[in-house]
């Protein structure tokens, strides 16, 4: 898995491309989202459009990083998983608990009014 980050709007923008399933660069935007959040960001969606396969470790990351802004008051969005994706969260019913959006502007508008 690769990541990049943006800001929009003072909200961080996180693109996951390829498969979900822990290791390295896993950790390593772990560690970034927590300096963030450190430093006051509050909000962030999290786009998993190329996301393409994603195991329970690729669940537990999703949890982890809606646990963290959660606890600072914060709030997180999905944006347009994949039909996979979207059936994996229905299966283990994390859709009730995730915000998702179609698109990094819907995000962005929903984000913005849970402040």
């Amino acid at each position: 898995m690769t990541y990049t980050t943006e800001w929009i709007e003072q909200i961080m923008v996180i693109r996951l491309e390829g498969d979900l399933i822990g290791g390295f660069s896993t950790q390593t935007m772990l560690d970034e989202v927590n300096e963030k959040i450190t430093e006051g960001t509050r909000l962030c969606a999290v786009d998993i459009e190329q996301v393409r396969y994603m195991n329970s470790t690729g669940i537990d990351v999703l949890i982890t990083l809606l646990t963290k802004f959660r606890n600072k008051g914060g709030e997180i969005v999905i944006i347009n998983p994949s039909e996979q994706v979207k059936k994996l969260l229905i299966i283990t019913k994390l859709n009730a608990i995730f915000h998702l959006a179609v698109s990094t502007e819907e995000a962005v508008e929903v984000l913005k009014s849970s402040v």
